[in-house]
Order: C-alpha cells, then sequence, then structure tokens
C-alpha cells in the first residue's frame, strides 16, 4: 500500500478514535454499560449480513455488465467492491476507490480500456440510482431540515452538487456538443484569468474525455438487459444501505420509522459528501449523533448507535477490503 493511502488509513483511525473517546468521555460508563446489555444480537447479525449482501449486489452488477457467463468468477468480483469500499475510506472524499478498482480489475486479466468502460457503466447506473434516492429523501424529507440546525445548509449545497453532477452526466449522455459548447465558452472566459495555451490543453483534455463519455453511454444503451438488472440491484444495494440505521435502532431495542430513518440516512450520506477528509472522519459521526437523536433520546444509547452504524457501514468494508487486497485472485482466471 502507498504511503499516500497508509496516512489515509492513519488519519481515519486517529480522528474517529478521538471522536468515540470524546464521546465516551461525557457518557456515563454505567449507563453505557447497561446500554450495551440490552442489545439484540440478533439484528446485529442481520446487520453484518445486510452489508455483505450490498458488497454481493456489486459484484452482481460488475458481473452482468461484464457479460459473464460462469458463477465461479463471481466470487473475484466480489473482491472488486471490498477493495473499492478500503480505497474510498483512505482517500479524501473517495477518490482511491475507482483506480483501486481498475487495479483488481486488471488482476482478473481484463484489460485496461474494457475496465475502464465496465465501471464507467457501473458509475453512471450508480450515480442515476442515488441522485433518485437523494431526490426523493429532499423532497418527502423536507420537514427534516428545518430541525437539523447548520446541517440543512451543507446538506442543500451537497444537493447542489450532486444535481449538477447528474446534469452533466446526462449532457454528456444525450447532449455531447451543447456540453462541448459550454466548456468552450467557459475556457473562453477562463482566458481573462491564465495563458491561453494552457486552456487550449484543458479543453482539448475535456472534449477528448466528453466524446469517450458518449461512446461509453452509448454501449451501455445497446445492452438494455444488462442496464435494466444492473439498475435493480443497484436499488437494491442502496435501499440495502440505507436500512443500517434502521436495523441499528432495532438492535438497541428502539421504536423507529423505518422510512423517516432512511431518509435521515441518506441526508447523512449528503453530508458526508462533501467532507474533504478520508472517510468524512468525525464529520460522519457528528451527523449522525445530531440526526438520529430524533429516535435515541439516551446519550449512552446514542454513542452505542453511532459505533454499531459507523463499524457495520465503514470500518467492516475496511477490514474486508485490506483482506481482499492481500488474497489475489488465481493466474488462470480469463476475460
Amino acid at each position: 500500500m502507498r504511503k499516500k493511502y497508509f496516512l489515509g488509513f492513519i488519519a481515519v483511525l486517529a480522528i474517529s478514535a478521538f471522536v468515540l473517546y470524546w464521546d465516551l468521555k461525557q457518557t456515563n460508563f454505567k449507563a453505557l454499560l447497561s446500554a450495551s446489555k440490552n442489545i439484540n444480537y440478533s439484528f446485529i447479525i442481520l446487520i453484518f449480513l445486510v452489508i455483505l449482501c450490498t458488497y454481493l449486489c456489486e459484484a452482481l452488477i460488475l458481473f452482468v455488465l461484464a457479460g459473464r457467463k460462469r458463477f465461479s468468477d463471481l466470487i473475484h468480483f466480489y473482491r472488486v467492491p471490498l477493495i473499492q469500499a478500503l480505497f474510498n475510506a483512505i482517500t479524501p472524499m473517495a477518490t482511491g476507490g475507482q483506480p483501486a478498482q481498475l487495479i483488481a480489475l486488471k488482476q482478473m486479466k481484463i484489460e485496461l480500456g474494457p475496465a475502464s468502460s465496465l465501471l464507467l457503466m457501473k458509475f453512471i447506473i450508480y450515480q442515476l440510482v442515488v441522485f433518485c434516492a437523494y431526490v426523493w429523501a429532499f423532497f418527502t424529507g423536507h420537514q427534516l431540515l428545518g430541525e437539523m440546525d447548520h446541517f440543512n445548509i451543507v446538506i442543500v449545497i451537497s444537493f447542489l452538487i450532486h444535481l449538477s453532477t447528474i446534469i452533466f452526466l446526462l449532457f454528456g449522455m444525450f447532449a455531447r456538443k451543447t456540453l462541448k459548447r459550454i466548456g468552450a465558452l467557459l475556457f473562453k472566459l477562463g482566458g481573462y484569468f491564465t495563458s491561453s495555451r494552457k486552456l487550449i490543453n484543458l479543453q482539448e483534455s475535456l472534449d477528448q474525455q466528453v466524446d469517450e463519455y458518449y461512446l461509453e453511454s452509448q454501449k451501455l444503451f445497446q445492452h438494455k438487459k444488462s442496464l435494466v438488472i444492473s439498475f435493480i440491484l443497484t436499488c437494491i444495494q442502496l435501499t440495502l444501505f440505507y436500512s443500517v440505521p434502521f436495523l441499528t435502532i432495532k438492535a438497541l431495542n428502539l421504536s423507529g420509522s423505518w422510512v423517516e430513518l432512511m431518509h435521515l440516512n441518506i441526508l447523512v450520506a449528503l453530508f458526508m459528501a462533501v467532507i474533504p477528509i478520508p472517510g468524512a472522519s468525525g464529520g460522519a459521526e457528528l451527523g449522525f449523533q445530531t440526526l438520529f437523536k430524533f429516535f435515541v433520546k439516551n446519550g449512552a444509547q446514542l454513542v452505542l448507535g453511532m459505533f454499531i452504524w459507523r463499524f457495520a457501514t465503514y470500518f467492516f468494508g475496511m477490514l474486508l477490503g485490506v483482506i481482499a487486497w492481500l488474497i489475489r485472485p488465481k493466474k488462470n482466471i480469463r476475460g
């Protein structure tokens, strides 16, 4: 593992440990011990099974998009999202996940070109489904925003960033020439602030990427069956993932609305997306405590719930990712 990734790993552990220490320092130990005795371990097991199923969905998406037929290959594809989870966790704003997946696919003897196309198709589908989830939570759970103090501003900003991303993706798929014209106009305006030669190189690079993206998106539409299956699997994956807080509440033997907890988890994900720290460490824990205090009134239970949620959705994936990174696929696997 490269030095920068190792430093990211250390930073995540250090920040998360500090947040946990700070919370424990302010929590009555006897109350925490009492809350831990009331944990429903059946739901704890279910939480980890659900997380494993989310990775299975992701592996199946890659399996389907790659057009594989042998289910014996699925175990190798299962390794890819685990490695992605590790590098998403230890790099700022999850920037390391995509390159790590490319390496994992290359180790499966899938060439760089097809591997890039495969990940791009998966990325497009994921962004569309995530955006639909954001729209659903943002507009049907808008009443929650008024109760989140300063978090609502960050969540709105994050929503607008994701909206601009999805607009860019849609323009790349259906209005490539218009997107290029917009880019040319922006670069022309930028000419007042920097050298024209640099801007020309940037514009040429952007145009090339837009063309590549357009070609790959057209390939995606040619495989409608794979597209529909992958879309359904992505919906299942995200539904399972966003259900973890509800299961966490149940593990604490508390009651809560599954729909409202889904809203809150999606809004937490929006908040975490704009934190430029590996794994959104610190911000994720703070976001959980701020948003889920509506359902968990006891401070000790809130800290315990935060730990269960964070470990299951974050550190569990990191641990599995380390194992997956160390276990290489068989050399005779064929693309």
